[in-house]
């Protein structure tokens, strides 16, 4: 998790909103969880090769992961389960 520090993911930001850009047809339902936040998930992913569900448990279980995410401790989590879609399709 150290050498995630040295990335600037703020900075990718403009680029992430821009390629999820998609016109809400309504207020209802619950908002999208922050763009960055879930690129980050992809990071871990891919960093220790977790499938959806185990990134799921990882974020819940570990403090080091949700402190990279910018959660503090018991705030919501992206769940796959919740959103019914998987974060890496």
């Amino acid at each position: 998790m150290e050498r995630l520090k040295i990335i600037d993911f703020e900075s990718f930001r403009s680029t992430l909103n821009r390629g999820l850009k998609k016109e809400r047809k309504s207020r209802a339902g619950r908002p999208p969880f922050d763009s960055v936040m879930m690129f980050k998930v992809l990071v871990l992913q891919r960093l220790f090769n977790l499938s959806d569900e185990q990134t799921e448990y990882q974020i819940t279980d570990r403090i080091s992961f949700q402190r990279f995410l910018g959660l503090s401790l018991g705030e919501k989590v992206p769940m796959q389960r919740q959103s019914g879609c998987s974060v890496t399709h």
